[in-house]
């Protein structure tokens, strides 16, 4: 498979396939319930477009894990989180072994293939895992809306702190999605020439 001409877009959500079973969870899981709705309109509004989701989940330290055993064991642990979200047969799943989605996985690889050069990154924890991911997505060239609606950390100061970086310095958009929709979002990139 050839690459694909960039512009296109692709949905990123990350680590919400979790069992929130760690120290601080209770805070993140309360955080990842508010974030189900957002992540699930984008969604939507991706397969709208023909565009793909990508989820990038952690291994949580199951080195012999794939996707139907993370999902079956969050499933088990979140369920009232993990249900509504879980990947379909149509979406792309990869497995990262550290903060993020593109340090030692095929994400780097994959993208070009699908001719994703605009990206809505969402999910856990915006201080952690969304925040490095946006920072490599945004050394190699990419647009990024993070919508500060659909992600969340373990506190709200930490997500806001990491959205004003990503703002200020990867020139993310952070509108809330009840705010901006994905295609005047892509329209607006189209405007400036971008990507």
């Amino acid at each position: 498979m050839r690459d694909r001409e960039r512009g296109g877009a692709a949905l990123i959500i990350i680590d919400m396939i979790n069992c929130f079973d760690f120290v601080g969870a209770d805070k993140l899981r309360a955080q990842a319930r508010r974030l189900i709705d957002p992540i699930l309109q984008l969604r939507q509004e991706m397969d709208a477009l023909g565009a793909p989701t990508i989820y990038v989940n952690d291994n949580f330290g199951e080195w012999h894990s794939e996707k139907s055993r993370l999902v079956d064991r969050a499933l088990g642990h979140a369920a009232e989180i993990v249900a509504p979200l879980a990947p379909r047969d149509e979406d792309y799943f990869i497995i990262k072994p550290q903060f993020s989605g593109f340090y030692a996985t095929n994400l780097p690889l994959l993208l070009p293939k699908l001719g994703a050069s605009r990206l809505v990154v969402t999910g856990v924890a915006t201080d952690i895992c969304v925040l490095f991911t946006a920072a490599d997505a945004h050394m190699r060239d990419y647009a990024l809306w993070v919508p500060k609606d659909a992600v969340g950390a373990e506190l709200k100061k930490r997500s806001r702190g990491a959205l004003d970086i990503m703002q200020a310095h990867m020139d993310a958009e952070i509108a809330p999605s009840s705010k901006l929709k994905i295609g005047t979002w892509l329209k607006t990139l189209d405007k400036q020439g971008l990507r």
